[in-house]
């Protein structure tokens, strides 16, 4: 009860904000946005969601994980796609076994959760490649992730596919699926200045191609302050109630895609947990900050990398020390705290969502 007392106590009134950037679809339901939230059916929404990754799992696994992420209060389940796993040969797909992105999903849908689908498709996720199929490289004349034609080309291709995979099995979310949001791209901020002119022109194009899919549903880019309208840009980080600048509008909701839970643990080096406190503080600070609305936790179940598709300097287990350990046993205390703050935050949603924040000083290193 605590933690709803220190987002509450932020609040002084209620005010109302117009809803911008709207998709609607054939079953009647929609997603929207606005300067506060992501909008479900007119209603706004504080999201909890959780990363887990279908190929760092088994399909038997699954239900239980999704189930164990519901218990804990999450609303969202988030995945990267992995296009070199779904085209390991170039024209050759496979969706199969712990690839059957689609059977994944479903399972989401069945437990009432909603899915926040990062195509990419460049991913990193200590990924090999970064996600990209490592015929991509011997493309004649190819640069990855920049204004360069052969890479566009097929970067359209297969985000065309899964989108057109997710709309024909009518997954999206006016269509009566779950899926509320997609990401395109990953973190190209931080590379960005290396391509020159190139790389603000192949941003415009990401977003351009992105929105042109006609999913039903918003579209956003982690760690891109000027992702073009209507794309939002989102945080990935430890302290997003600290370094994200915020919306690049103030028609978009600040959105954290990843909450880091822990270090991933890289060979020859020690286990780096990170406290339950910390991350709870953290996630309190961004919403009472950053007006902050939607959370990811990176990981919430980390799992397993299986095979060789593990970047090299990463180790079999991946993120162990999340609130779902790599086998999916709850992790104590991390799993429960974070029950206990979803649970607290909630109790103020309307509030938060609807009223006016304002902060006032306690002293020389405190403020409410």
């Amino acid at each position: 009860m605590a933690l709803a007392m220190v987002v509450a106590m932020l609040i002084v009134c209620v005010c109302t904000t117009a809803v911008v950037g709207g998709w609607r679809g054939g079953e009647g339901k929609e997603v929207r946005y606005d300067g506060r939230a992501l909008v479900l059916n007119g209603t706004r929404r504080v999201l909890f969601s959780g990363e887990m990754h279908y190929t760092r799992s088994t399909p038997e696994m699954w239900p239980k994980l999704i189930a164990s992420a519901r218990k804990g209060g999450l609303d969202v389940i988030q995945t990267y796609v992995f296009w070199n796993v779904h085209e390991p040969v170039q024209g050759q797909y496979n969706f199969e076994g712990r690839y059957d992105l689609v059977k994944f999903i479903r399972e989401i849908q069945a437990q009432g959760l909603y899915v926040s689908l990062r195509i990419g498709p460049f991913i990193e996720a200590e990924w090999k490649y970064g996600g990209f199929p490592f015929w991509l490289h011997d493309v004649p004349n190819i640069t990855f992730r920049t204004d360069n034609e052969p890479f566009k080309q097929h970067m359209q291709r297969f985000v065309t596919q899964i989108v057109n995979m997710m709309k024909k099995e009518g997954l999206y979310y006016p269509q009566g699926g779950p899926i509320i949001i997609s990401q395109i791209e990953n973190e190209y901020q931080m590379v960005e200045p290396a391509f020159g002119s190139g790389g603000p022109r192949y941003v415009r194009w990401a977003a351009e191609m992105a929105v042109g899919l006609q999913t039903g549903v918003p579209w956003m880019m982690c760690k891109q302050n000027d992702a073009p309208d209507p794309i939002i840009n989102t945080c990935n980080g430890l302290i997003c109630g600290e370094t994200f600048v915020g919306p690049n509008s103030p028609s978009k909701p600040a959105l954290w895609t990843e909450n880091w839970t822990t270090r991933y643990p890289i060979y020859g080096n020690d286990t780096k947990l990170r406290s339950t406190e910390d991350i709870a503080f953290a996630v309190a600070l961004f919403i009472a900050r950053k007006k902050g609305s939607f959370v990811s936790y990176y990981m919430y179940h980390g799992g397993t990398n299986f095979g060789r598709f593990a970047s090299s300097y990463v180790t079999t287990s991946y993120y162990d020390g999340a609130p779902l350990d790599e086998y999916g046993l709850i992790w104590r205390p991390t799993w429960g705290h974070l029950k206990e703050l979803h649970a607290a935050v909630n109790l103020s949603s309307e509030p938060l969502l609807f009223g006016t924040y304002s902060s006032f000083s306690l002293g020389q290193e405190q403020e409410n």
